[in-house]
């Protein structure tokens, strides 16, 4: 298997010598045979292929391991002259920790986040700006029978399948853990929506194994953070509110798991972003929230229950409100058509899987190649959805704000057409900008 594994030269030295004995006449052989020895990959294709960045204007790495010395992330293009500080980050990394509530992981981490570049006196600078949040609560001792047996439903296995090697403490970089470096730069992505131009990212939990929220007790137009967060599960109903949570401790006690739904909803999302046709805004959206760990799902407005819909039933009709803006009477299409944002709430669900450690024996298979009985030790959340939420906030703030810098940088690098375009900021006027 190690001989199969290895690398070795397409010519060997030999070889490479016997081209040479053939003289200054052969020189285009020789030069054919560098060509082979040479590999020829573009450096772009080689960056891309590492996976822990996201965004293209507004561009995130996270980086770090679940039990190592601490993770975070660097975040590359944000615009100077923004007020930051960590407490704009503190708020939404303190409702994704750990050891919130009976109903989370009882792994205890403050997530203190500390900024070591691209602040210089309270503003940020337009350089990279680094964050970082130690580990102070790692029990690496917890995964040893883990080292040597595949949890079910876990990354373990590919990992190994992947890299050939993993870390096998907590999971390393497929823990949730990893998700405090997007939050972190979700929580800067979303200052600079809501400033540029009032645009609101909330989330909330909508459903945990069978008990499910309808949606017609929700409106999205009034919805508030504080009525998610009344209560540990982050549902803004108190009643399916204290339904989940019931679920939840349901499984706890039994050491199992259970999954469900995050909704969210985007308010005041400035018309027009998104790029046909790859770059569609709500495949964006999806990319972005199934790169989160333990996403199974992802719907967008109607989702697949608009496919029991006519088109006729389906169709957003336009109209124009008092102010002679055009708009949606419904909001099928979920605030996006044709993969642009049209100025309508932006709505998303995204599923989430029952947490794959759990503390019950399950069958699997040893690293070695032998079958064997496994029972999982460690801290882990029952059900992930009620710290999900700020990570799909992040996410979806990550997307929408790497979108608004493309848009402007393409559509609004000049004067826009006010007979079909509108500002996209509420925060300047017209007469504000200068070409």
């Amino acid at each position: 298997m190690a001989s199969s594994l290895s690398t070795k030269p397409f010519l060997t030295a030999s070889r490479t010598d016997s081209f040479s004995a053939f003289g200054s006449h052969n020189s285009d052989l020789r030069s054919l045979s560098s060509v082979y020895l040479r590999p020829r990959f573009p450096k772009k294709l080689q960056i891309r292929a590492a996976g822990s960045s996201y965004g293209n204007h507004f561009r995130v790495t996270t980086y770090g391991e679940s039990h190592g010395g601490g993770v975070g992330c660097v975040i590359d293009g944000c615009p100077p002259r923004i007020p930051l500080s960590e407490a704009d980050m503190q708020e939404d990394l303190d409702r994704r920790r750990p050891g919130q509530s009976r109903i989370t992981t009882p792994r205890k981490e403050t997530d203190t986040c500390k900024i070591f570049s691209g602040v210089s006196e309270g503003l940020t600078t337009g350089t990279p700006i680094h964050v970082f949040v130690p580990n102070t609560d790692q029990r690496g001792n917890d995964y040893s029978e883990m080292s040597l047996a595949y949890r079910p439903s876990h990354a373990d296995a590919t990992y190994d399948m992947k890299y050939g090697v993993r870390s096998v403490q907590g999971g390393g970089r497929s823990s949730a853990r990893e998700t405090i470096g997007r939050v972190a730069s979700g929580a800067v992505a979303k200052k600079i929506l809501k400033n540029f131009s009032g645009t609101e990212i909330l989330a909330y939990v909508s459903q945990v194994h069978k008990i499910i929220l309808p949606e017609d007790l929700i409106d999205n137009d009034t919805l508030t953070l504080d009525q998610i967060e009344s209560n540990i599960v982050r549902c803004p109903d108190p009643e399916y509110a204290e339904k989940m949570i019931s679920a939840i401790d349901a499984v706890r006690v039994k050491g199992d798991s259970v999954g469900g739904v995050v909704t969210c909803i985007v308010r005041n999302c400035p018309r027009g972003l998104g790029s046909p046709v790859f770059d569609k805004l709500e495949a964006e959206l999806a990319k972005a929230a199934m790169s989160l760990p333990a996403t199974k799902g992802f719907q967008f407005g109607s989702g697949f229950a608009g496919t029991f819909l006519t088109g006729s039933e389906h169709n957003d009709e336009f109209y124009l409100d008092q102010n002679g803006n055009m708009r949606t009477r419904t909001n099928r299409s979920g605030g996006i058509q044709g993969g642009i944002s049209n100025g309508e709430i932006i709505n998303m669900r995204v599923a989430f899987k029952p947490t794959s450690t759990i503390a019950r024996k399950q069958l699997t298979v040893t690293r070695d190649k032998k079958e064997t009985e496994l029972i999982a030790r460690g801290r882990h959340d029952p059900c992930v959805v009620p710290r999900a939420v700020p990570m799909v906030e992040a996410m979806v703030a990550l997307v929408l704000v790497d979108q608004l810098m493309a848009q402007y940088a393409q559509c609004n690098l000049f004067p826009v057409n006010f007979d079909l375009q509108e500002s996209m900021s509420t925060k300047l006027e017209t007469e504000e900008v200068h070409f």
